[in-house]
């Protein structure tokens, strides 16, 4: 599903209505009375610098094949999950219901907070440090971000790196903070 497919609102269960819906097992119950106020965006390909195939997919459900890739023997046993993953054409798949604690930041400090899990929702999108994002990612990830802060107090949209520098890179360098600051602030809707 491309951007212009998805809702204008989350389900109760904190489903995108449009978005492709693949469970992960990756995730457990925030911590009672949890508010959501960050949204996390991250990057990431399957095997490093290679787009499109199921190997993103595959790992947020724990069933990617180490034997596929050398670079899945290190990363095949990881327990890994994200809310939301934006590909290169825009397309949405969602993985954790928001109501529920995806496992995408790991050790992760934001705000004086730590444990940023508990009080974000993580968005992936197709990419890597070497390469820029496409138009549709940003257009998708703009609309998501407006869906999410109808239900949550989101007050801030961070990179992987800022909640745990020195370990993450993600979104990387070719990642355009300004567009996204832009297409918020613009009075357009998607």
């Amino acid at each position: 599903m491309n951007g212009a497919a998805l809702g204008e609102s989350l389900d109760a269960d904190g489903l995108l209505p449009g978005a492709r819906f693949i469970c992960s097992p990756n995730c457990d119950e925030r911590p009672e009375g949890a508010a959501i106020t960050l949204a996390v965006v991250h990057a990431i390909s399957l095997p490093p610098g290679e787009f499109g195939g199921d190997a993103i997919e595959r790992l947020f459900t724990n069933r990617l094949d180490p034997d596929t890739h050398s670079f899945f023997r290190d990363i095949h046993a990881l327990r890994v999950s994200a809310h939301f993953l934006i590909d290169r054409d825009g397309a949405v798949t969602q993985f954790v219901p928001c109501t529920k604690r995806a496992w995408h930041a790991g050790v992760s400090r934001w705000g004086g907070r730590e444990r940023c899990n508990d009080f974000s929702v993580g968005i992936e999108l197709e990419g890597c440090d070497e390469q820029p994002f496409e138009d549709a990612q940003y257009q998708v990830l703009t609309h998501l971000i407006r869906v999410l802060r109808r239900y949550y107090a989101i007050r801030d949209v961070v990179g992987h790196s800022d909640i745990a520098p020195g370990r993450k890179t993600d979104p990387g360098p070719h990642f355009e903070w300004h567009r996204l600051t832009g297409l918020l602030a613009s009075d357009a809707g998607t």
